[in-house]
């Protein structure tokens, strides 16, 4: 019976002219395009500078500014006030004014006074362009200090020098990653929405009367309906993993078997879900809205784009309830650690219990008349 049943489910999905296409090609775009818009690495910030001294100092920390590659000087202005128009009128983020006598207050005070202004209505923006601008200033302190101080009197000043160590993402790319991360967005789109659509729409076309008065047991019912959308997730996570190493160049760290062993597993906690709407919802709008405030939440308490040790304890407390939460850290920490099986057991009990979860209330809320 479970074999006429999976015969059914692959013939509905290959005579729907979208579907097949939706599969290939939706990933492949979300992973060409997404890494590059999802990006929260700030960079092309506009300053405005205010050179009052106009020295050989402040000329070279002007140049040392432009070198860095994270801004572009859009306008030089004579007073405080014009450069204020300018971030008033959304032509500059950042004002770096530097005041009169800056020269010669650094060789003879050994002190210099700068002002930062930043345009803080975007405030990652405006903290980060700080951030960036305040450690160049400390960079060129540093250069002037050691010039000063090897030409007054020959010492050899005692310093530290720090070399970070960036382990598992050396590059610093934010692509690497929001790519694992992203896999799991698509793959909880595809194998979550199209089986909350699946029941509903049988509903609405009234094919589901004719399967209710059939022997067929609830378990098998569900169980047909799950086993498309597992090879439907294997072909998904296969065309990410190919446009993630073809694309991005980003080769999983771990072992690929373990990466389809928790997909396997997860696949089947978020199209039970998607089983369990379809059974509520009355038409394909009301199971569609359903998905979307669920799904969405999931995204947004997952990790995904905000670390969750940066959200609020009662958000931390949600995340806990989110599928997605835990593939992402098992993707990030298979492509980026190389964490085996034993690493990810947390993972692996959670994932489990969301699937037997969501699977038995999808038996049990499927309402079966014969």
């Amino acid at each position: 019976m479970l074999g006429y049943l999976l015969e059914k489910e692959f013939k509905q999905f290959r005579r729907n002219p979208f579907l097949p296409r939706l599969v290939i090609i939706f990933p492949m775009m979300v992973l060409l395009v997404f890494p590059l818009v999802a990006n929260f690495e700030v960079k092309n910030i506009d300053l405005s500078v205010i050179d009052h001294d106009k020295s050989s100092y402040s000329r070279n920390l002007i140049q040392k500014v432009i070198a860095s590659g994270y801004f572009n000087i859009t306008d030089v202005s004579e007073t405080y006030s014009d450069a204020i128009e300018k971030i008033e009128s959304d032509r500059s983020d950042v004002i770096l004014e530097i005041p009169s006598n800056f020269e010669r207050d650094l060789v003879r005070a050994s002190r210099g006074d700068l002002m930062i202004s930043a345009n803080a209505v975007n405030g990652n923006k405006g903290g980060l362009g700080t951030a960036y601008l305040m450690n160049i200033i400390s960079d060129f302190n540093g250069n002037i200090r050691a010039e000063l101080t090897g030409n007054a009197n020959k010492l050899q000043v005692p310093f530290l020098e720090i070399i970070p160590l960036y382990r598992y993402n050396p590059s610093l790319l934010y692509e690497v990653y929001m790519v694992p991360a992203l896999m799991v967005m698509v793959m909880a789109m595809i194998c979550g929405f199209l089986p909350a659509l699946n029941i509903v729409s049988e509903k609405e076309n009234g094919t589901i009367e004719q399967m209710n008065v059939t022997p067929v047991q609830k378990f098998t019912f569900i169980l047909a309906k799950l086993i498309p959308y597992w090879v439907i997730g294997y072909l998904v996570l296969t065309i990410c993993i190919g446009v993630a190493y073809f694309v991005w160049d980003i080769i999983p760290a771990g072992f690929l078997g373990t990466l389809y062993l928790f997909v396997t597993i997860f696949i089947l906690a978020i199209s039970g879900f998607g089983l369990v709407i379809s059974n509520y919802a009355i038409t394909v709008q009301q199971a569609m809205f359903m998905m979307f405030f669920f799904v969405l939440t999931f995204i947004f308490m997952s990790g995904l784009y905000t670390p969750i040790e940066n959200m609020p304890d009662w958000a931390q407390i949600l995340s806990n309830f989110s599928p997605l939460k835990y593939i992402i850290q098992v993707l990030r920490m298979v492509f980026l650690k190389g964490s085996g099986f034993k690493d990810l057991l947390p993972q692996f009990f959670s994932l489990l219990g969301f699937a037997l979860f969501f699977n038995s209330w999808a038996i049990y809320s499927y309402k079966k008349s014969s």
